[in-house]
C-alpha cells in the first residue's frame, strides 16, 4: 500500500486512509511500517494517527450510531438525545458505538444521524431503540 504512493508529496494521508479503508484499523505495528517505508518517524505517523479522527488505533465497533451536535440539531434536542444515547448504549447491543458529528447538512430534519452509516432524521430515544432493534 504504501509504496504505491512513494511518488507522492504527502503520502501519510493517503496511505493512513488506505489502511483505514482496508483493515478497518491503523494498528501500532502498521504505524511503525508506514514510518519505515515512508521514511518518517514513528512519532510522526503516531501524531498523525492519533490528531485525526478518521483514523483509530482499534478495530471499529460492529455497530456505529453517530449523532449530530450542531446547534439546529440542539435546538430540537439533540444534546439530551446524544446524553440518553450514550448512557444506554450498551442496551442497544454487545458492540455498539455512539459518535458525534457536528452537521450532516440534514438540519431541517434533526435531530439527525447515522446508524451504521445509513442517514436518518428526526431522530429520538424510540426510533433509536426500534432502528437498532436487530443489533440485540
Amino acid at each position: 500500500m504504501a509504496t504505491a504512493h512513494l511518488a507522492e508529496r504527502g503520502a501519510l494521508m493517503p496511505v493512513l486512509h488506505e489502511v483505514v479503508e482496508e483493515l478497518g484499523h491503523v494498528a501500532r505495528e502498521d504505524v511503525e511500517t508506514i514510518a519505515d517505508v515512508l521514511n518518517l518517524s514513528v512519532a510522526e505517523v503516531h501524531g498523525v494517527v492519533t490528531f485525526y479522527k478518521d483514523f483509530r488505533t482499534e478495530p471499529p465497533a460492529a455497530h456505529t450510531i453517530a449523532l449530530c451536535r450542531g446547534e439546529a440539531c440542539q435546538s430540537v434536542g439533540a444534546e439530551p438525545l446524544y446524553a440518553d444515547t450514550t448512557s444506554r448504549a450498551a442496551d442497544l447491543g454487545s458492540d455498539v458505538e455512539v459518535d458525534e458529528v457536528f452537521c450532516f447538512g440534514n438540519c431541517a430534519l434533526g435531530p439527525s444521524g447515522t446508524l451504521d452509516g445509513r442517514l436518518h432524521g428526526r431522530l429520538s430515544s424510540e426510533r433509536i431503540t426500534n432502528l437498532t432493534e436487530a443489533w440485540r
